[in-house]
C-alpha cells in the first residue's frame, strides 16, 4: 500500500499494563508515573497506564498519570461492562487528553468457553461499551480480543457496528502470537477494505511474541493500513512479550525507502535512557544480543568487521549509536568529579532527582567511588536503582555478616529494621549467599521460595560493581528483587530483601489485573 507523505504512526504504549504483566514485574506508583513522565519525554502518543478497576492500586496510579502526565494521550483499559468503564471514566477525568480502551473477546473459542455467549450478544455488549465510553471522553478504542482466530465476517459486522457507535480506534490484538506476519498484513488489508465506516478509524495492531514474529507483525500491519502501534520498551509482556518499541520504531526510522516517509513522533535519543529505565525498575535484564538495545547491538569483535567499522561505519552498521542516545565514548566520573558533576550526569541519564534523592544517591555514589576509580554510566543507574528507585522498605537491611571458607560451615548474621523495630538473625546455609538468605528468612519471617538467582558486574574490571538479580515465588506468585555492591554478597542479600519488599508490595493486588488482549 502506498502511503501520503508524512503520514504519522501512533505509537501506543503499554509497558504500564500489558508490560507490568510480565511474571515478577510489579511496578511500584511512583515508579509507574517516572516511567510515564520519559515515556511523554520520548514522544509516545498514547500511554497505556493501567486498568482501573483491578484494584485501587491500578486506579491512583491510572489517576496519577492523567494529573501529571502531559503530552501523550493518557489511556485506561476496560472491559465491556459498566463497572470497568466507570472505573477508567474516574480514573481519567483529571487528564488534557485522555482515551478509554474497551474489548470483549470474538473468536469461537473464546465466546463460546470464556464468554460463554452467541456473537450476537458480544456485539450488543461491545456497542453498548463504546457507547458508554464516549460519555467520558470523546477518544475511545476498541479491541476485538483474540482477533487474528476470529471469524472475518464476525470481525467486520462488530467493527463496522463500534465505529457507528463512535470508537475512534479499532484494535487488531495477536493475542496468543499465532499468526504470520503474511496473514497479519492481510486481516489488516481486509478490515481496511471491508469495515464500514473505516474512514473514519484508525486501525492499531497489537502483537504477541510468541513464535518471535510481534515486531514483524505490526510493521506487515503498517504496510497493509494500520497506523497505530501498540507495543512495549524492551518487548516486555505476557509470556514472550509484546511488539518491542526500539524496534518498530527504529524499523520505520531505519527504512524510510520501505515505509515511503510514513513516520513516528518518537525521539530516538531517548530510546536507551527509556531502555535502562524499564529495565532497572522491572528487575528484568535485557539480553546482550536484543536488537536495538542489547549490549551487544554495536559492538563488533570480527577483525573484519572491526576494520571496516574504522574505515566506514556504514560498512556494519545500519544505524549509529548516537541515533538512539548511545555515546560511543562512555561517560566516567570519579570520587573527585563532585555532587555537580555527579548531578549533572544524573540529569543527562535522564533522573530527575528530588533534594533527598540526590543526597541519598550521592552518598552511595562516594562511597563506591572510593572502592573503585572509575564509575560509569551502568554503574550510577545501579546506584539509583538500588538506593533511590526502590518500592517501600518494609524491611530495610542495616547490617550483614557472612563468616565462610574452606572446611567451616558458612554463617550469616543480620539486623533488618522494620516497621515492628530492630529484628536479629543469625543463620547457617550451604553457602555463603544461602545462609543470609536463610538468616533474612528468619528475621522478616517471610521464606518466599528463590527460583532463580544471577550476578553480573555492571562494568568491566576486577572493582565493578556487581548487581544481584533474585527471583522468588511466593503463593504462586513472582517478586524480582536487585542489589549492587561491590561486594558480590552483600549485593546478593540486598537483591533478597528488595524482592521480599516487592512481594509485600504487590500482595493486595487483584488477580483481575492479569488480563490479555
Amino acid at each position: 500500500m502506498t502511503a501520503q507523505k508524512n503520514e504519522k504512526v501512533v505509537i501506543f504504549d503499554t509497558t504500564l499494563r500489558d508490560g507490568e504483566q510480565s511474571p515478577g514485574a510489579s511496578l511500584s506508583i511512583n515508579e509507574k508515573i517516572e516511567i510515564a513522565h520519559q515515556l511523554s519525554k520520548m514522544g509516545v502518543n498514547v500511554i497505556e497506564a493501567g486498568f482501573p478497576v483491578s484494584s485501587p492500586a491500578q486506579f491512583e496510579a491510572t489517576k496519577l498519570c492523567a494529573e501529571q502526565v502531559t503530552g501523550s494521550v493518557i489511556c485506561g483499559l476496560a472491559r465491556a461492562n459498566p463497572k470497568d468503564l466507570e472505573a477508567a471514566g474516574n480514573a481519567l477525568a483529571p487528564a488534557k487528553k485522555s482515551r478509554i480502551h474497551t474489548f470483549i473477546a470474538t473468536s469461537p473459542i473464546h465466546m463460546q468457553y470464556k464468554l460463554k455467549k452467541k456473537p450476537d450478544e458480544v456485539l450488543k455488549m461491545a456497542v453498548e461499551a463504546v457507547k458508554l465510553a464516549c460519555t467520558f471522553t470523546e477518544d475511545v478504542e476498541f479491541s476485538p480480543e483474540d482477533a487474528c482466530r476470529s471469524e472475518i465476517p464476525f470481525l467486520i459486522e462488530i467493527l463496522s457496528a463500534v465505529i457507528e457507535a463512535g470508537a475512534t480506534t479499532l484494535n487488531i490484538p495477536d493475542t496468543v502470537g499465532y499468526v504470520l506476519p503474511y496473514e497479519y498484513g492481510r486481516i489488516i488489508a481486509q478490515l481496511k477494505e471491508k469495515v464500514i465506516g473505516i474512514e473514519n478509524a484508525i486501525i492499531s495492531t497489537h502483537c504477541h511474541n510468541d513464535l518471535g514474529m510481534a515486531a514483524a507483525n505490526s510493521l506487515a500491519g503498517v504496510r497493509n493500513g494500520a497506523r497505530q502501534i501498540e507495543c512495549t520498551v524492551n518487548g516486555i509482556g505476557e509470556r514472550a512479550g509484546n511488539a518491542a518499541l526500539e524496534e518498530v520504531v527504529m524499523a520505520i526510522h531505519t527504512r524510510p525507502d520501505f515505509f515511503e516517509q510514513v513516520t513516528t513522533d518518537i525521539k530516538t535519543t531517548e530510546i536507551y535512557r527509556t531502555s535502562r529505565m524499564v529495565s532497572n525498575m522491572t528487575g528484568f535484564n535485557i539480553q546482550p544480543n536484543k536488537a536495538i538495545v542489547g549490549k551487544n547491538a554495536f559492538a563488533h569483535e570480527s577483525g573484519i568487521h572491526v576494520d571496516g567499522i574504522l574505515k566506514n561505519p556504514e560498512t556494519y552498521e545500519i544505524m549509529t549509536p548516537e541515533t538512539i542516545g548511545l555515546s560511543r565514548s562512555r561517560m566516567v566520573l570519579g570520587r573527585h568529579s563532585g555532587r555537580a558533576g555527579f548531578v549533572d550526569r544524573c540529569k543527562t541519564l535522564g533522573y530527575e532527582l528530588s533534594h533527598d534523592e540526590i543526597k541519598v544517591a550521592f552518598e552511595k555514589f562516594m562511597e563506591v567511588a572510593d572502592k573503585k576509580k572509575e564509575v560509569f554510566d551502568e554503574d550510577i543507574a545501579a546506584i539509583i536503582s538500588d538506593e533511590v528507585r526502590d518500592v517501600e522498605h518494609v524491611f530495610q537491611m542495616e547490617y550483614l555478616h557472612v563468616s565462610c571458607g574452606t572446611g567451616t560451615l558458612p554463617t550469616a548474621s543480620v539486623k533488618i529494621r522494620t516497621k515492628d523495630g530492630i529484628k536479629l538473625a543469625a543463620a547457617c546455609g550451604d553457602g555463603p549467599v544461602d545462609a543470609a538468605y536463610e538468616a533474612i528468612r528468619l528475621a522478616t519471617e517471610l521464606s518466599p521460595k528463590v527460583d532463580s538467582y544471577s550476578i553480573r558486574a555492571v562494568t568491566e574490571g576486577k572493582e565493578a560493581l556487581g548487581e544481584a538479580t533474585v527471583r522468588v515465588i511466593n503463593n504462586g506468585r513472582i517478586s524480582i528483587g536487585r542489589g549492587a555492591s561491590t561486594d558480590i554478597i552483600e549485593a546478593s542479600a540486598k537483591a533478597y530483601v528488595n524482592a521480599i519488599n516487592r512481594m509485600v508490595a504487590s500482595q493486595n493486588l487483584s488477580e483481575e489485573e492479569k488480563v490479555e488482549l
